[in-house]
């Protein structure tokens, strides 16, 4: 991996780690629909902007189908989860448990597709829901029971992105500009009946506005632009090496910007997770 490649990636882990805290900070006031509703809408716009200056259609009639079920598994669910779970629980136990959809996947494969796993594999998992059991208990004597639906949710959300990665795979060939583009366009209409159900709390601060800005644009529009940059000129596997480095941005920045606490089960249970994850995935930096 050249310099250049190895500062785009570390620069994509803090700008994902970094979304965890500005969801913590808008989710209370904006309530989690219009906080997702707002985030998916400004990336859908600046991703349309970035198609029509590069003239790429996006076949979103043709594959509506497809792209109504990525935007709901692989973003109007999940992003709906984590705001949810972001009024309760820390910026960093999101971003531990988003790192866990790897392990998910694999379960997925173990036991819908009931493939066999490699002892490797297994114990990536073991070490994974340890790392899962550990942070749980952490917030759970920290928070209290309010912290356990908090806690289901973020790890559902992992699950999502599980299946989504999953059906992407038996979906149409486009490009994954076109599959960034149509997710979150399908992702805002899915999200917009919830305006209903979930109103927003009280007017937005500036604080609030900013981090809603920064959320959308950066960390979820340009944030896909980098990563497809990054799997074109390292491979989708080096790319996946992002996977284990947001949840140290997720908690650095969650302990500089919000005070949060770096618990013993904080630390060990992220440790767990990101060690589980690599096992799972295979990950190795030999080339």
């Amino acid at each position: 991996m050249s310099p250049y490649s190895s500062v785009q990636l570390v620069l994509l882990a803090a700008i994902w780690g970094s979304s965890f805290m500005f969801m913590k900070i808008a989710a209370l006031p904006l309530g989690p629909a219009f906080l997702i509703e707002f985030r998916v809408l400004l990336a859908a716009v600046l991703l349309s902007g970035f198609a029509l200056y590069f003239q790429h259609r996006l076949p979103l009639i043709q594959h509506w189908q497809y792209f109504t079920i990525i935007g709901l598994f692989n973003t109007a669910l999940p992003f709906m989860l984590f705001a949810y779970a972001a009024q309760t629980i820390s910026a960093a136990t999101l971003s531990i448990l988003n790192s866990t959809a790897p392990i998910w996947a694999a379960l997925i494969t173990r036991f819908y597709f009931r493939q066999r796993l490699s002892t490797k594999i297994n114990i990536g998992l073991l070490l994974g829901l340890f790392g899962v059991i550990i942070l749980a208990g952490g917030d759970a004597f920290a928070l209290g029971t309010t912290a356990i639906p908090a806690l289901i949710a973020g790890a559902a959300a992992a699950l999502c992105y599980a299946i989504a990665s999953h059906y992407t795979k038996t979906g149409p060939k486009l490009s994954a500009f076109h599959n960034a583009h149509g997710n979150m366009w399908a992702a805002s209409l899915l999200v917009l009946p919830m305006l209903w159900l979930m109103p927003m709390r009280e007017p937005a601060t500036e604080t609030v506005i900013w981090s809603v800005i920064f959320l959308g644009i950066v960390c979820t529009g340009f944030a896909y632009l980098l990563y497809f940059k990054l799997v074109e000129s390292i491979g989708a596997s080096g790319a996946l090496s992002v996977t284990f480095l947001i949840p140290l941005f997720g908690i650095l920045w969650g302990y500089l910007f919000l005070g949060e606490a770096i618990t013993l089960s904080t630390i060990t249970g992220a440790g767990l997770v990101i060690i589980g994850t690599v096992l799972v995935t295979g990950f190795s930096l030999k080339r």
